[in-house]
């Protein structure tokens, strides 16, 4: 091989994981014509946690679109109006590893979910009127009915965790499930991507 051949192949070597780590960053589009906007997506071999920092900035963000009074609306029909759920700044929780089948957190994941939670007694600081939306989702292997309960159980694990070993208010945190209806990944494999929780921050689309 030669010199100058073998240096450009030890180059891209090391430029890989910078590659690797851009990758983590992907932006997640509605339905509807709301702007785009970053979520932050696990890497398949190594699942990092968003930092509560990562956490907190995201869910501080604006709103996609600017926000009228006549476009705010119940939680029950923020949890129904896929469009309007999705103008809330939110984040992709892929970090917990939730095992096929299971909505069970174990306490070897807790320091993930600790991450979520000082972001949000962070954020609860300024703003004790802040309101939360936890979804949980599946892949969409199995029945639509389990996938639907399994996903709503994700929602109400995370929010266990959160309130009783974190102290998160229980009141600021609203769950529920959308099953296999919001793939990230369009598959009808198991695929762990599609395993998740999404946390939302809705204060600014509710009527209070």
């Amino acid at each position: 091989m030669k010199r100058r051949t073998f240096l450009t192949a030890i180059a891209a070597v090391v430029a890989a994981p910078a590659a690797a780590s851009a990758a983590q960053f992907k932006l997640a589009i509605d339905d509807g014509n709301p702007p785009t906007k970053k979520v932050f997506v696990a890497n398949k071999f190594n699942k990092k946690a968003p930092s509560a920092l990562t956490i907190e900035k995201s869910l501080k963000a604006p709103p996609t679109v600017k926000i009228k009074p006549s476009m705010k609306g119940t939680v029950q029909d923020i949890k129904r109006r896929r469009a309007l759920r999705h103008v809330a700044p939110s984040i992709e929780i892929q970090a917990i590893n939730f095992a096929f089948g299971s909505p069970h957190i174990p306490p070897s994941q807790h320091w993930k979910v600790e991450q979520i939670a000082q972001a949000m007694h962070n954020m609860l600081g300024y703003n004790p009127n802040e309101l939360f939306l936890i979804e949980g989702h599946t892949d969409a292997v199995g029945s639509y009915a389990s996938n639907q309960h399994l996903s709503e159980r994700r929602a109400g694990s995370l929010q266990r965790v959160l309130t009783d070993y974190f102290g998160v208010p229980y009141h600021v945190l609203e769950t529920v499930g959308y099953g296999e209806e919001d793939l990230l990944i369009d598959t009808p494999y198991a695929d762990w991507r599609n395993r998740r929780v999404t946390l939302r921050r809705i204060t600014d689309i509710v009527y209070q």
